[in-house]
């Protein structure tokens, strides 16, 4: 099973992603963690030279909280499908946020002999993705900084929801319920006890 989780930030999808990865012992690829990888890469002396140049050209957008540009976000995804343990199956999570890297995404698939299976949406109402970030403590979840972020994913990311109707790969989910709840009706729609 391959799978593509998508939601506002506050939705669930890390939680939710886990949880699938845990049930179809398949791996987690999560963006968030491919660029931590290459930034904590750049630091260490005994990096590979192109991971290490990937860590300085991601580094002033990351630290910025701005999107890495697409044709180095889709290089790292490559990268990261090209290896032995996603033969069974993936969860990608953080990546697509747009219509156009979804359509990029399908390409990278094609190339690679893969087809995504389902593209998971986590719908939580803003008001709910705002708490749920606030809650969250973390450095980045300041109330203006979490209204911008939400403000994005419906500016930019709704427009992914389309595509993948369209293509007739979308799961719509409500996300605003309990963790368990909110895995139950993933499988179940999946047509998996």
């Amino acid at each position: 099973m391959r799978f593509v989780i998508l939601g506002g930030s506050g939705s669930g999808k890390s939680t939710q992603a886990q949880r699938l990865c845990r049930h179809f012992d398949i791996p987690l690829i999560s963006t968030g963690e491919i660029l931590r990888e290459a930034l904590k890469s750049q630091s260490s002396c005994c990096t590979i030279a192109n991971i290490s140049s990937n860590g300085r050209h991601v580094q002033p957008y990351v630290e910025k909280g701005e999107l890495v540009p697409d044709e180095t976000m889709i290089e790292f995804i490559r990268t990261r499908l090209n290896k032995d343990d996603i033969n069974s199956g993936w969860v990608l999570e953080g990546y697509p946020r747009t219509a156009f890297q979804a359509e990029e995404l399908d390409f990278l698939l094609n190339d690679l002999q893969q087809n995504l299976d389902w593209a998971i949406y986590l719908q939580v109402p803003e008001a709910v993705m705002v708490t749920r970030s606030l809650g969250r403590s973390l450095p980045d979840d300041q109330p203006e900084i979490v209204q911008r972020r939400v403000e994005l994913f419906y500016n930019r990311t709704m427009s992914i929801l389309e595509y993948y109707d369209r293509c007739r790969r979308l799961l719509t989910i409500n996300g605003d319920q309990l963790p368990d709840m909110v895995e139950q009706n993933i499988l179940t729609l999946l047509c998996v006890p």
